[in-house]
This record gives structure tokens, C-alpha cells and sequence, in this order.
């Protein structure tokens, strides 16, 4: 999957404020010598410089620079107002992953997974389909999202990308007559650089329905849409989803789609956006206008900057939550699982597990729609996943 939402999250001052210098001697240094006897000990005559009298009118202290004083106060706040959300954040996230996820919170056989291009450039045979029915057989894994892009930036579709498609469909309804065979398609938007798709151009709209009609005509039951980085309130977006979905009912196929993860706190896509030039979330809003115009809607809940597996789970699990709260009950709600292992910015290997995941999307289906029936996971990625995950998700989510 073209991931390109994978990115993401001194002061110093070594003076203090100025301290009084010592009083100069200079009257004592002019007395007569019969003086000096008879009375006490002076102490050393200050240094003869400016910096010691505060220049030539003989001032004794140095300025205080109070500018000085003011910009410390300044970063002192601005630092207590970045960290002090953060940490209460951090903290309710925590509180997020405690207690129990209630019965029956485990798969309703609606989950899915991607699947990357060696599908169906070749490179797999049907030994390996067969192994991959095999795999699926005992799990709740219903749809799979088969990497047949990627979709060009004028959004047209050479059937070279796909030329194992109907071999790959063909040989798995015959092995697993209940998998679904999505193509899996997307393409880098250009709404933070000045190459990629420009979804505001009609024209490369109307190209992607047409490449969703050729790849539905190839025999694929569906067509997920990847599209990234995908900012909140794209009007244009929701614009082909409407188009997109006629096309997919009247061919009686799957319309879905993999979405951002929703703002953790109100307007923080807005925040994040101004200081990062990278918004990465969506409005909670614009996940439900998205949510419902798909049969199903995928949450890359992963890559989080959450450093700890509680810390991740608690995020999960808020996610699951917010995502719930405005999803029809019409469509299927995926949670996405991490199955892959990279430590880079905004991902670590050891906080973003499967397990962690799965305890989350349990908990918060358990707090918000314990019983609702169209809801799942979705593992990314079949390639880079390990026995650990797959076992992972088939102890603690199938169950």
C-alpha cells in the first residue's frame, strides 16, 4: 500500500538573571596612608572597567535586561502548553486500555486483509493460492484487497498492472467460494506537493470510474481506494465516492475505501496541519460523510507515534470508538491491524503489536457498539507479516 501518511512527532537559556557586583572601593582607595592604619581592612578595589560600574556615570549593578527575563517566561509557557495537553492526553490513553472488553467482542467473519501486487504480476502460483486458502479457511477474513495499482496521476489504469487478475479470482473461488476479491487501488494525491492525482480536476475524476468499471469487468467483486495523504473536508473526494458508488451497485460490487485516522482531540488536523504542513487526521465529521457513501471503510489505525503498547492500545481503542459513533451500522467498520515491523518516526515496532491492537478495537467496540454486526479488522500487510501476527490476531480476535 502506497502508505504516505507514514511521517510523524532545546530550549536553552545558560544566563540567569543579572546579579548585583560588588560596591567599588574608590573612596577608600584615595585616603591618606595614616587613615589606612588606623582604620579596618578594606577589601580589593572592584576592577576599573565599565562592565563592573555600569559604564562611566559609576552605577553600581548591571542592567537587568528584563527583555531577557520576558523571553524566558514566553518559552516557559509556550513549552507548558505543548507538553501539558500532550501529557493529559497521553494519560487518558492509558486510562483507555484498562479494564475488561466485553463478551463476544471478537470477530463477526467481516474482516480483511491487503494483499500486495505479487497476486497478480506472476510471481505466485497456485501452490501459494492454495496455502493462502488454506491459511484463511479458520479465520473471520471475508474480503481481500488485492494491490492491483497503482492508478496513474490522470487516474487511468493500464490492464498490464493486473494481467493475473481473473487466474488469481478464478483459482480462489475455487478453493474459498466465500472470499471476496477487491482490486486494491490508489495513487498519491497532489494536495501537499505539486505532483500526484488532482482530485479537483473532473476529468481524472471521471478517468478513475472508468478504471473501476474496466477492473470490475475483469472479474474483481469490489474496488478499495487508497488515496493519500487525503486531507479532511476534500469536498472533491466525496464527489467521485458518489460516483464511484453507482458504478460499484449496478455491477452488484464492493465500493471501499482505507481512511484516516480521526482527530484525537477536536480540530487537531487543523493544528497539526499548521505546524507540520501534514494534517494526517480527519475530522470526525468528514469520517462519517466518507463512511457513508462506502460499503466499507478501513481505519489505518496505525503509524500513531504512541511510544508504548498501552499507549498505542488506549489510541486504538479511542479510535475505535469515534469511528463507531459515526459509521451507518450499514457499513462494515474495519480496524486496521499492524502487521509488519519497521521502527522509523511515528512507528514503533515494539508499542504498535497485534495484540495491543486487537485489545484496543475490543475495548472500544465494548464501550460504544458492543453487538454491532458489520464490523472487523483489516491486516496490512500479507508480506511483511510473521507467524506471530497471524497468530496473534487468530488467539485474541477469532478466537
Amino acid at each position: 500500500m502506497d502508505r504516505t501518511e507514514r511521517t510523524h512527532r532545546d530550549h536553552s537559556d545558560a544566563e540567569g538573571p543579572a546579579t548585583p557586583t560588588h560596591e567599588p572601593a574608590a573612596a577608600a582607595a584615595h585616603e591618606p596612608a595614616a587613615a589606612d592604619a588606623q582604620d579596618p581592612p578594606q577589601g580589593p578595589p572592584a576592577p576599573d572597567d565599565e562592565s563592573s560600574t555600569g559604564g562611566a556615570g559609576g552605577n553600581t549593578r548591571n542592567p537587568s535586561h528584563p527583555w531577557r527575563r520576558r523571553l524566558k517566561r514566553t518559552a516557559l509557557t509556550l513549552v507548558l502548553a505543548l507538553l501539558l495537553p500532550t501529557l493529559a492526553a497521553e494519560i487518558a490513553l492509558r486510562v483507555n486500555y484498562t479494564g475488561d472488553p466485553a463478551e463476544g467482542t471478537y470477530t463477526r467473519t467481516k474482516d480483511a486483509i491487503w494483499l500486495g501486487h505479487a497476486w497478480l504480476d506472476g510471481r505466485k502460483t497456485t501452490t501459494d493460492v492454495t496455502a493462502l486458502a488454506d491459511r484463511l479457511e479458520t479465520t473471520g477474513i471475508r474480503d481481500l484487497y488485492v494491490h492491483a495499482g497503482p492508478l496513474e496521476h490522470d487516474g487511468t489504469l493500464p490492464e498490464s498492472a493486473y494481467p493475473k487478475a481473473r487466474w488469481l479470482i478464478t483459482t480462489l473461488h475455487r478453493r474459498a467460494p466465500r472470499l471476496r476479491v477487491q482490486a486494491w487501488l490508489g495513487d498519491v494525491l497532489a494536495t501537499e506537493s505539486p505532483t500526484g492525482m488532482r482530485l479537483d480536476r473532473p476529468a481524472t475524476r471521471a478517468a478513475v470510474v472508468a478504471s473501476t468499471r474496466q477492473i470490475l469487468a475483469a472479474g474483481f467483486e469490489g474496488a478499495h481506494f487508497d488515496l493519500e495523504p487525503l486531507h479532511s473536508g476534500d469536498r472533491d473526494y466525496l464527489t467521485l465516492l458518489d460516483s464511484l458508488r453507482s458504478v460499484t451497485r449496478a455491477h452488484n460490487a464492493q465500493l471501499s475505501v482505507a481512511a484516516h485516522q480521526i482527530d484525537p482531540l477536536p480540530g487537531f488536523h487543523s493544528f497539526w496541519g499548521t505546524v507540520a504542513g501534514h494534517p494526517k487526521w480527519w475530522s470526525q465529521r468528514f469520517f462519517g460523510q466518507v463512511a457513508r457513501r462506502v460499503d466499507q471503510i478501513a481505519v489505518m489505525s496505525y503509524d500513531t507515534m504512541q511510544p508504548l503498547q498501552s499507549l498505542y492500545g488506549g489510541y486504538v481503542a479511542q479510535q475505535t470508538s469515534l469511528a463507531l459513533e459515526v459509521t451507518p451500522e450499514s457499513t462494515d467498520l474495519l480496524m486496521g491491524l499492524p502487521f509488519y515491523h519497521e521502527n522509523r518516526f511515528g512507528h514503533w515496532n515494539h508499542a504498535e503489536t497485534v495484540p495491543a491492537a486487537v485489545r484496543g478495537v475490543r475495548l472500544g467496540l465494548s464501550r460504544t457498539d458492543a453487538d454491532r454486526a458489520n464490523f472487523g479488522v483489516a491486516l496490512y500487510v500479507d508480506f511483511a507479516a510473521k507467524e506471530t501476527d497471524w497468530k496473534a490476531y487468530e488467539k485474541d480476535w477469532v478466537h
